[in-house]
């Protein structure tokens, strides 16, 4: 790799630091032999290294003197990983690391004991039982009234017309004519994955989606299915599915969906890992009939999902729901001071322009802002006040789109990691915004 380009790849690593971009670049300078700055990304590196590859890396460490990024790349490691790594400094005699790694391990997880380990680092440590635990209440579990919200409809959905209308034909039209879908074998429901900057819509996105198919929409919180036992996570998973499995149509949100669905070489312990496996034998598991039941989720970070959700079957419709355009915008704008003291002075056309790039939460802040700057005035005079355009212009000087830092972001997996064209729409948004 030439130098021109392993600097980019460094600026883009200063951007948005990644383990996968940490990676490239230290294999880059191990195959340029060179160890100059290199402990900034061993550190960042994570989840799955191939033995070769940890080798040159452990070969790249010691010649750079940095045996305590040892550790840090240990930490970063899945399970499988980081006995590897245990194994190549066992076989390289680098005993004492090796043994400073392991019992990190299983200081953060009791599971990562082995018993070859033990006797070739000759490790005794005593055998616990394991705590037998009273299972959660099931009925609690499979309950999913207290999860059941209210779905709203497109129309209070401001802009996202295209997006819109795919899933007005990819998702809705099976719901509200299955008789046509059905004659050709087509399914109702399946998985929908949105995806894109925070603030620009999704949950609102998804909730009008289950009111358009006319189905009951279910928010199901992380905090709802990840439990501290061993098992239980998967056990409120597998009911959430089976309740909503008997309540069709219906529509499962999951919010975040990379806390239940990260890249299980990612994974710290093997219990987050076996609820990802949960995961998808729910989705289309060989004894689970899932008609019906539409699975939508979001995340800010598709690039951290398991690859394996995103194959036909799972959430093999992926849609970008990028910041608002300028109409979109407007409109976020109008909706948001509905009910407040505006003047008629307000251009808010004008400020539409001067916000892109904003989402539609940095625009209802904005919103707010501009609001504070009246209520100081009003403050200050002594008189009611309303909100003006000046007002808005001094809000302007003080805000910021915060949906740059993602795009960024984006952007190097678009470019890097664009596996099978599915970044893009980031791509395409990109560079039609990035020509104007």
């Amino acid at each position: 790799m030439d130098s021109n380009t392993l600097n980019g790849l460094k600026a883009a690593f200063e951007a948005a630091p990644s383990p996968e971009l940490a990676k490239i670049i230290v294999l880059a300078i191990v195959e340029n032999s060179s160890t100059e700055d290199i402990a900034p990304y061993i550190d960042a590196l994570g989840g799955s290294l191939t033995r070769t590859e940890l080798e040159k890396v452990i070969g790249a460490i010691e010649v750079a003197n940095l045996d305590d990024s040892l550790i840090a790349l240990a930490q970063g490691l899945d399970i499988h990983g980081c006995k590897e790594l245990i194994e190549l400094l066992i076989e390289q005699h680098n005993l004492e690391s090796a043994r400073i790694i392991y019992l990190d391990a299983l200081s953060r997880d009791a599971q990562f004991r082995s018993v070859e380990l033990d006797s070739a680092l000759a490790i005794e440590l005593p055998r616990t039982k394991l705590k037998v635990v009273e299972k959660a209440d099931g009925a609690a579990i499979t309950d999913l009234t207290r999860y059941r919200q209210k779905g709203s409809d497109f129309k209070d959905v401001v802009g996202l017309a295209k997006i819109k209308k795919q899933i007005h034909k990819k998702i809705i039209l099976p719901f509200q004519s299955p008789s046509l879908f059905q004659r050709f074998k087509k399914k109702i429901g399946g998985g929908v994955l949105l995806y894109g900057p925070p603030g620009c819509g999704k949950t609102l996105l998804a909730r009008a989606t289950a009111g358009e198919c006319n189905a009951s929409f279910f928010n199901i919180e992380v905090s709802d299915v990840l439990d501290m036992y061993i098992g239980e996570s998967e056990q409120k998973l597998h009911a959430i599915f089976e309740k909503a499995r008997n309540e069709t149509p219906s529509v499962l949100f999951f919010d975040e969906l990379e806390a239940l669905a990260g890249k299980r070489e990612h994974a710290r312990n093997s219990s987050s890992a076996n609820t990802v496996s949960q995961f998808l034998t729910e989705l289309d598991g060989f004894s689970q009939n899932n008609d019906g039941v539409l699975v939508l989720a979001s995340t800010n970070v598709p690039w951290a999902i398991d690859s394996a959700f995103l194959r036909p079957g799972r959430f093999d419709r992926m849609f970008f729901v990028p910041p608002p355009d300028l109409d979109a915008r407007q409109g976020i704008l109008e909706h948001h001071i509905l009910g407040r003291p505006a003047s008629e002075d307000i251009n808010f056309n004008a400020i539409a322009k001067k916000t892109s790039g904003y989402s539609g939460a940095d625009l209802a802040n904005l919103i707010e802002m501009a609001a504070d700057e009246a209520i100081d005035e009003a403050i200050e005079s002594g008189q009611d006040t309303s909100i003006t355009f000046a007002h808005f212009k001094e809000a302007l000087s003080e805000s910021r789109a915060t949906t740059m830092e993602w795009l960024t972001t984006a952007r190097n997996y678009a470019r890097y990691a664009n596996d099978g064209g599915r970044y893009n729409d980031v791509l395409e948004f990109i560079n039609k915004h990035s020509k104007n």
